[in-house]
């Protein structure tokens, strides 16, 4: 079943006198599950793919399904609420909040869900335990890792269940190693959870952990690679 699907999406940015295509007439459609990298140079249009996914950009042509429902015209309210209950974000900056704690951090999605305080406090340790990061609850990010906290942001974009992961360029900021724990980590949620993940990377370790991989440029797909 399909997740999201793109038909004809357009998103041109202005840039003084220029005007870049960001994404040309793009087409595409994600089925539930799957762990899909999408690659290319920088300006090739990767972010902005994710942004209209996600809701955060509106294309200027073309029509933008999640779950079967037209999102892109959707007021922005109804679209803050798909993103915090329907979608997790990964980004390379891990943008945990300072003054939080790991299970704080992670805790704050489900208070904006509404979550009970009982029902937080065990799926924050059940999704900690399942990634194998208990050891960090009570850290603060100042006290972490690059790659414990990068751990962190993965527990806190899936602790509210999302249907789908966007993550952005994950692993940018760490060495091969903590890139390799990383890529694992979400592997496992995408195989035994059933997350589907799509990712913007750089990262020739994610494209080999990859089972399709959607090569753009100026905006548009320029091949794409399934593996068996």
């Amino acid at each position: 079943m399909e997740i999201v699907k793109l038909e004809g999406v357009s998103k041109v940015f202005k840039s003084g006198e220029e005007i870049i295509n960001a994404v040309d007439d793009l087409s595409l459609v994600i089925n539930r599950g799957e762990f899909v990298a999408v690659v290319g140079p920088s300006g090739s249009g990767k972010t902005t793919l994710l942004n209209i996914i996600s809701g955060i950009e509106k294309p200027d042509e073309g029509k933008v399904f999640f779950l079967g429902h037209r999102i892109d015209t959707l007021p922005e309210n109804k679209l803050s609420e798909l993103r915090l209950n329907k979608m997790g974000f990964i980004f390379q900056t891990y943008n945990l909040i300072p003054t939080l704690t790991a299970k704080e951090n992670a805790e704050f999605i489900l208070f904006l869900q509404g979550v009970p305080a009982s029902e937080r406090e065990r799926r924050i340790r059940e999704i900690f335990d399942f990634l194998g990061i208990s050891e960090l609850l009570d850290r603060f990010p100042k006290q972490m890792s690059g790659g414990q906290q990068q751990r962190v942001a993965i527990a806190r974009a899936v602790v509210g269940k999302p249907e789908i992961v966007l993550a952005d360029e994950p692993t940018a900021n760490l060495d091969s190693e903590n890139s390799k724990k990383v890529i694992s980590l979400m592997k496992k949620l995408n195989k035994e959870m059933g997350i589907t993940f799509i990712f913007s990377t750089h990262d020739p370790l994610i494209m080999e952990s990859a089972e399709r991989i959607i090569h753009l440029r100026d905006g548009k797909i320029l091949k794409e690679e399934r593996k068996d």
